[in-house]
C-alpha cells in the first residue's frame, strides 16, 4: 500500500517537519480521522493552516503521513514479530506489542487504526479504506510467516495459518479496545500470557474438506 505520497514543493523552514508530523499522529489517533478538525490540529503542530498545506498537503495526505509515523513507530511490532524465528515467538512479538502501543505513557490509549476508522460519515470513506487496506497487510504478513512455519513443522501441519493468522489479530485489536476503554497495561498482558500459554490454539485447524 502506497500511504505516502509525493510532499509537496517549497516546505516552510520555520518549524520541525518530523514534531509537527508527530503531534498530528498524536490528534489523529486521539479524535480518529474525522474528529480531527484543522483547528485541532494546527494548534498541536504549532503551525499556520498556510503552513500546515504547504508542508504537508491537505488533511487526507496529513492523515497518509502520520499513518506512515505512526506505521514505523508505535505499530512496527507488526514487521518485527515477523521476522521472529518461531510461530510462537511471532505471536509473542505481536500481541505484546499490542499491548505497548495501546498503552504508551504520553499517547492515547487503545490503536489509531482503529480510532479512526470505526466511526464515521462518507467524509472519512477514503480513510477507512486505507486503513482497512493496511490492516489486510499486516494480517497478509502473518498469514504468510504461519504458512511458512507449517511448511517446516514448527506448527502442526493441519493448521489453517489464515486462520491463526486472523485470531492472533483479533486478540491484538481487543487488547487496543480494551486500553481505550481504560484497561491497564498489567491486565492486558495477563490476557496475552493466557493466549500465548496455549500455543499454538488446537482448535485452529484446516477445516475437513479444505
Amino acid at each position: 500500500m502506497d500511504i505516502q505520497r509525493s510532499a509537496p514543493v517549497g516546505r516552510p523552514r520555520g518549524f520541525d517537519i518530523g514534531e509537527a508530523l508527530e503531534a498530528a499522529m498524536r490528534v489523529f489517533w486521539q479524535n480518529g480521522y474525522e474528529g480531527a478538525s484543522l483547528p485541532d490540529l494546527t494548534e498541536a503542530m504549532g503551525i499556520s493552516r498556510t503552513s500546515m498545506y504547504a508542508a504537508f498537503g491537505n488533511k487526507e495526505e496529513l492523515f497518509r503521513k502520520a499513518l506512515e509515523r505512526y506505521a514505523h513507530g508505535p505499530a512496527s511490532y507488526g514487521v518485527e514479530a515477523v521476522a521472529e524465528p518461531t510461530a510462537r515467538r511471532v505471536a509473542t512479538v505481536f500481541l505484546q506489542g499490542a499491548v505497548r502501543s495501546s498503552t504508551l505513557p504520553g499517547y492515547p490509549t487503545g490503536c489509531l487504526s482503529l480510532r479512526a476508522s470505526l466511526i464515521g460519515g462518507e467524509d472519512g470513506r477514503v480513510i477507512r479504506d486505507l486503513l482497512a487496506t493496511w490492516r489486510d497487510e499486516n494480517s497478509t504478513l502473518l498469514v504468510e510467516r504461519f504458512r511458512r512455519a507449517v511448511d517446516e513443522g514448527d506448527l502442526p501441519a493441519e493448521t489453517d495459518p489464515a486462520l491463526l493468522a486472523r485470531y492472533v489479530m483479533t486478540i491484538g485489536n481487543g487488547v487496543a479496545v480494551q486500553a481505550a476503554g481504560g484497561a491497564e497495561r498489567a491486565d492486558l498482558q495477563l490476557i496475552v500470557d493466557a493466549v500465548l500459554q496455549n500455543w499454538p490454539p488446537v482448535l485452529l485447524q484446516v477445516p475437513e474438506g479444505r
